[in-house]
């Protein structure tokens, strides 16, 4: 067995597509209406489908997972991010861990959490 792909919850397609590819080059692979899979293996699964499949409610911003990328570059990410999103959420501006790691934590456009931070 192995993981196939990530699946996270947006409330508009368009912009969660746009938002994808602006920020980290991701295009997609497969479009199936509601459910649109990216490269890297991104799954965007609109909300109003994802709420019927559980018959819950979503939580934006519950902080319990994030996901993570890497960056080498990660000032001109910042300047990227702060450019074409300005209103963006964060929960920290980039800051430098004790063991050298440079990392910015932020919401996407629906409260999933996202972190970039430098390799290690």
């Amino acid at each position: 067995m192995r993981l196939k792909n990530v699946l996270i919850v947006v409330k508009d397609m368009e912009k969660s597509k746009r938002f994808y590819h602006d920020l980290f080059g991701l295009d997609m692979v497969v479009d199936h209406g509601g459910n649109v899979i990216l490269t890297e293996g991104l799954v965007l699964q609109e909300e109003k489908i994802w709420r019927k499949f559980l018959n819950r409610d979503i939580i934006p911003k519950n902080n319990s997972c994030e996901l993570y990328f890497e960056e080498t570059d990660i000032e001109a990410f910042v300047e990227k991010l702060e450019t074409l999103y300005p209103s963006i959420e964060y929960v920290n501006k980039r800051i430098t861990h004790s063991w050298g790691q440079s990392v910015v934590r932020f919401y996407d456009l629906d409260g999933n959490l996202i972190e970039v931070g430098t390799p290690m």
